[in-house]
């Protein structure tokens, strides 16, 4: 299980559940903390331990090349002299390996031990120091807080307004340092998986390069090795001659025996060689290097040109000049027109900005003119026209037929190029491609064939189509259900879920998933030319298709599922979507998946611990008007949790009481209102009904349903509940097997096993 999102509107509720997972968060960082701090020991300990064996090697390879063979008489044969440069040799390459391996441990401070310091150090510091600050502004807050609640409501008005203010003021604070600490926190959560492991690997490709230098010196020394080898059996063989015409009658050695036995000196010379000096195969280290294709991000610059039109032969003359510089007058540059378009002030930051195409160079230029009435002169001279506004995306039969038509292209002309879908085109390209090739008048001349339309353009245009429909291809309403269905641990049953949920779509949307994915299956097989794989693509597609309503930190966590459903999508596409689902299947596996989080409690019924708190909130006359100002407004409801059993009187049981500080939207057109536990204190009791009358949740009209079984939540989002419980406006959840309902004001998940509709 990972840690627990954080959402940075969760700051400003500050909330238990929010202050437990953010404690998860600080664990996740001193645990990282003390492994890191544990690493540099260990890796500081092989460092020295390299030194030291190289030291080593190298008073070894020194011994070996002060050490001379002396030979009996005045003449040495090849191969005594062969044997007597060996240990030179030895010791040659001995030195040439330590070099290498002083080159990597010079490197391994730099390349290892300084940025392991530096992330620690400087990443998981600052995490702690953000964490002291946001602990001492939070103690600063509370007592500021508690403070203001203990204020007298008979104090002058006066008096009360420069509390309420100063409240603000160190509220506003507080909000600014918890949202700095988060951001710190999730910052160094996601810099620890490169910052920490590019060390480790770049450490890694050092010793993996000394031992690749180990195998290539053992190839180069594979030659002399082998006329040494030679050498030394051919000074045996002469050795063995010479004892045995020294001693033909001493028997000492098994070998000498079998000499004697079959008179063959070679079979003796093989039995002693085979040995004495057996031969070792070569060293060999294979190694392997992925290559990924970096896309370089280039930095646009606005430069300061004279430029002259002249409309009859359409030349346009560009001069860079600058009037700060005195005047200095740069290179000139011409080129023939081609067409000129207003550039819509949306797709650009800067104003007065048109774009103009030339006939003898590539490309797109944006030029920006000193005024709007600049840019209208500038467009009639050059006959400008308005951009190509690009219809509302649907999936109707122009759609389909805008996508088939770039599919074809791409099949056609570019499935062999190069980060295919990856690569984006021009942005101004891509609108006017899409924006002819969906218009009725001009959908005809739209040639993909011609060089005026990049690959890059066309694939842009196929995923700027996706984007701009009403809702993403696979819906909004089972965005959630694909998540789920990527997050199962069984692959196959990931692929079974999937299978059934994509044919619960809409009849248009499987169809143009059907045929994106059929193209995308035959890009991934093109990908040892185009470097496009199945998990590449799902990268690109993966948050088009299955984009979500809201933008949290929760959703894009789950960027990497979606990836995954994409993945299964084109790994799977025959199956997916040529057969039928099993019937019941999907729901089958989920079941399965669902059964271990439900347990039965028999007849006991759930503690008031383990249910949720609820916390209700009602505006007072002061926040209403406020509210038509626009303005933040607070209120503090009592609310009291009662434990109550049979036989049990109320009054006699521990009571909680929360003050909760309710923040309302500033909109007035917004459909709900956000409540946001701040602060908790014990407080004196009062009346259960004082509050029911003022706090109690407004119950919407719906179906009832009753428990036929006892339930506890293992979740937050779910109810629990005993036999016989009745729930208020229960309906269907779009989690399938499941039911939401209202008890006791708190709306929740039900299992759909559990109850019966009344």
């Amino acid at each position: 299980m990972g840690l627990p999102a954080l959402e940075f509107s969760d700051c400003y509720l500050d909330s238990p559940q929010f202050r437990d997972r953010l404690k998860s968060h600080e664990l996740e960082l001193d645990k990282t903390n003390k492994f890191i701090k544990e690493l540099i020991k260990d890796g500081k300990a092989l460092i020295q331990a390299l030194k030291n064996l190289s030291t080593a090697k190298r008073k070894f390879a020194e011994s070996l090349n002060e050490f001379k063979f002396q030979c009996i008489g005045d003449a040495e044969t090849d191969d005594e002299i062969c044997i007597a440069k060996s240990l030179q040799e030895f010791a040659g390459v001995l030195q040439n390996l330590e070099d290498e391996r002083t080159r990597m441990i010079e490197n391994a401070d730099d390349v290892l031990i300084m940025p392991l310091e530096r992330f620690r150090k400087e990443q998981i510091s600052a995490a702690k120091e953000a964490k002291k600050k946001y602990d001492k502004e939070t103690e600063k807050y509370c007592a500021v807080l508690e403070k203001h609640l203990s204020l007298s409501a008979k104090k002058k008005e006066a008096h009360l307004h420069e509390a309420d203010s100063q409240v603000d003021h160190v509220r506003q604070h507080f909000y600014e340092v918890s949202l700095e600490y988060v951001f710190k926190v999730q910052e160094v959560q996601e810099r620890k998986m490169f910052d920490f492991v590019e060390p480790l690997l770049a450490f890694l490709q050092g010793l993996f390069t000394y031992y690749h230098h180990g195998y290539e010196l053992a190839k180069d020394f594979n030659h002399f090795k082998t006329d040494l080898t030679i050498s030394i059996q051919n000074v045996r063989y002469i050795s063995i001659i010479l004892y045995f015409t020294i001693y033909p009658n001493c028997i000492q050695d098994e070998n000498i025996m079998l000499l004697e036995v079959t008179g063959d000196p070679a079979c003796a010379i093989t039995m002693v060689t085979h040995k004495m000096c057996p031969i070792l195969p070569p060293l060999c280290f294979s190694i392997c290097s992925s290559l990924f294709p970096l896309s370089g991000s280039f930095v646009s610059t606005w430069v300061k040109h004279y430029c002259t039109y002249h409309r009859e032969p359409k030349r346009v003359t560009m001069v860079l000049f600058d009037q700060k510089s005195g005047g200095k007058v740069g290179e000139e540059e011409s080129f023939t027109l081609k067409s000129c378009t207003r550039r819509k002030t949306d797709s650009i930051e800067k104003r007065f900005c048109f774009d103009v195409e030339a006939v003898d160079r590539p490309g797109v230029i944006t030029m920006q003119a000193l005024s709007e009435e600049d840019r209208r002169l500038w467009m009639e001279a050059m006959d400008g026209r308005e951009p190509v506004r690009c219809q509302v995306a649907q999936l109707d039969v122009v759609g389909f037929n805008v996508v088939k038509k770039f599919i074809y292209a791409v099949e056609t002309r570019g499935i062999d190029e190069q980060g295919l879908y990856r690569i984006v085109g021009v942005n101004s390209r891509v609108q006017k491609l899409l924006g002819l090739a969906m218009d009725p008048k001009t959908c005809a001349d739209v040639e993909l064939d011609s060089t005026e339309w990049e690959i890059k353009t066309i694939t842009s245009a196929i995923k700027y189509y996706l984007r701009m429909l009403p809702a993403p291809l696979m819906t909004y309403q089972y965005q959630r259900s694909f998540i789920k269905a990527a997050k199962l641990d069984n692959q196959e049953a990931r692929i079974t879920e999937i299978h059934s949920i994509i044919h619960r779509l809409p009849e248009k949307n499987r169809q143009m998933l059907d045929l994106l994915t059929k193209h995308l299956a035959n890009v991934a097989s093109h990908h040892q030319q185009n470097l496009m794989t199945v998990a590449n693509l799902g990268v690109v597609f993966g948050p088009t298709l299955l984009r979500p309503q809201e933008e949290t930190v929760a959703a894009i966590m789950d960027i990497k599922f979606q990836n995954i459903v994409v993945e299964i999508l084109i790994e799977n596409h025959e199956r997916i979507f040529k057969d039928m689902p099993v019937p019941g299947g999907g729901q089958a596996n989920l079941q399965l998946n669902l059964q271990p989080r439900r347990k039965s409690a028999e007849s006991k019924a759930p503690s008031c611990s383990e249910r949720p708190l609820t916390l209700f909130h009602t505006p007072t006359h002061t926040q209403k008007g406020r509210q038509e100002h626009n303005s933040l407004f607070t209120t503090h409801t009592l609310l009291r949790c009662s434990k109550c059993q049979s036989g049990q009187e109320a009054s006699t049981l521990p009571e909680i009481f929360i003050v909760a500080v309710v923040c309302v939207s500033l909109s007035p057109a917004s459909p709900r209102s956000p409540s946001w536990p701040m602060f908790s204190a014990s407080s004196s009791p009062q009346p259960a009904s004082s509050t029911s009358s003022d706090s109690s949740p407004i119950s919407v009209p719906g179906r009832k349903a009753r428990a036929l079984y006892a339930c506890k939540a293992e979740h937050i989002s779910e109810l629990s509940f005993i036999a016989g419980t009745i729930f208020e406006n229960v309906h269907h959840s779009r989690e399938p097997g499941w039911l939401e309902g209202i008890l006791d004001g708190r709306k929740g998940l039900i299992p759909e096993n559990y109850v019966e509709f009344l």
